[in-house]
């Protein structure tokens, strides 16, 4: 039996830009995806107040950590209800990733602020959020999440890499998935450029003008999160405490900072490539990689990726949509909560080292 589901997802990432709001259907045969399209996609940016309280959270009280949870969720709920209106929309259901404050599956825990019982409120619609929980309660890393939309939406490719706040990358050898978090990506450029009053380096030419820092490499190239295997995921306050605070500390001009960051992530994007391939035995005569995220807007960026992939084997790089390419992550959210709905797996054991796969998601009816 075949239905139609229209899904709005909501994605807060690590870059702290805004909210990404994606409007999709996705048509199924039975529990069979068959096909899905992206109807809308815009991005809210917080207001002023926002971007450095989620920056402090970490190290807030606890009751200062419960009422961001449920101010966000009120004003997510709010900007939800006017994109609905705005493009006369009749959502089966809403799916929210949250912003991520705390990310500690070694010790058994992750925390996504966005209070899913506020939206649903706000907007008179079905909310599912909090999807990661399921899989570490299983003994994974409860990341990364993309794969299950790397599998579904766009399975004509081998190498899937989401350019956000952090970079991860998806493997898909011969139908098998390993994906993994390769290291910080735009909380670093962006936090570079910041104190010249940019919200980035647009299309890489701060980057592409600057010169490589050899130690700087190497110290970053020497944290041991980079010879872990997976799977393996990373938080924000990883990044934020061993790569960006390096990074701005380094005694360098922000171009010659900028281009070791893209340099350094693209090397490491081909090593954790080239051990996926060594260990799977994974031999293509040429290997498709999809790149999606803000950072695949980053010209210089791409060009060291795609330079650094092709010392090891024959790598070409395609760009989709670029409302695909900017609203995958919330189109991922989307996607898993319709597939919460329908009780179909949505994370990954093989992926995030759980026992087995988690079908993810709290449910909060309006």
């Amino acid at each position: 039996m075949s239905d139609t589901l229209t899904s709005i997802g909501l994605m807060s990432g690590s870059s702290l830009d805004g909210l990404d709001i994606a409007a999709c259907t996705f048509l199924f045969d039975d529990t069979r995806l068959t096909n899905w399209e992206l109807l809308h996609g815009e991005t809210v940016p917080f207001p002023d107040v926002w971007p450095q309280r989620l920056r402090d959270l970490p190290q807030a009280d606890a009751r200062s950590l419960a009422k961001a949870h449920a101010d966000l969720g009120r004003w997510m709920g709010e900007v939800v209800h006017t994109f609905i209106k705005k493009h006369n929309l009749q959502p089966d259901l809403i799916a929210s990733h949250g912003h991520t404050i705390f990310h500690f599956p070694a010790e058994g825990f992750t925390t996504q602020i966005g209070d899913g019982a506020a939206i649903a409120a706000a907007t008179g619609h079905t909310v599912v959020c909090d999807f990661r929980s399921a899989d570490i309660a299983l003994g994974g890393q409860g990341a990364p999440i993309a794969p299950i939309a790397d599998r579904l939406l766009f399975p004509d490719f081998d190498l899937l890499l989401n350019l956000g706040g952090i970079a991860n990358i998806t493997c898909n050898v011969a139908g098998r998935y390993i994906a993994f978090d390769i290291g910080g990506a735009n909380q670093i450029l962006n936090a570079l450029v910041q104190p010249l009053g940019l919200p980035y380096d647009d299309g890489g030419r701060l980057a592409a003008s600057g010169r490589l820092i050899g130690p700087l490499m190497d110290a970053m190239n020497a944290l041991p999160y980079f010879r872990q295997p997976p799977p393996k995921s990373l938080g924000n306050d990883w990044v934020q405490e061993h790569q960006v605070s390096a990074y701005r500390a380094w005694p360098a001009s922000v171009e010659d900072r900028l281009h070791t960051a893209c340099v350094q992530l693209a090397r490491q994007t081909a090593l954790a490539v080239q051990r996926i391939m060594e260990q799977e035995n994974w031999r293509r005569k040429e290997y498709r990689i999809m790149a999606t995220g803000g950072g695949a807007f980053n010209t210089f960026l791409c060009n060291c990726i795609v330079a650094e992939c092709n010392r090891i084997g024959r790598f070409s790089l395609h760009l989709p949509d670029p409302g695909i390419i900017a609203f995958k992550e919330a189109a991922l959210m989307a996607l898993m909560g319709v597939l919460r709905l329908k009780n179909i797996p949505n994370c990954i054991a093989s992926v995030t080292g759980a026992r087995r796969d988690a079908v993810g998601g709290v449910e909060h009816r309006a």
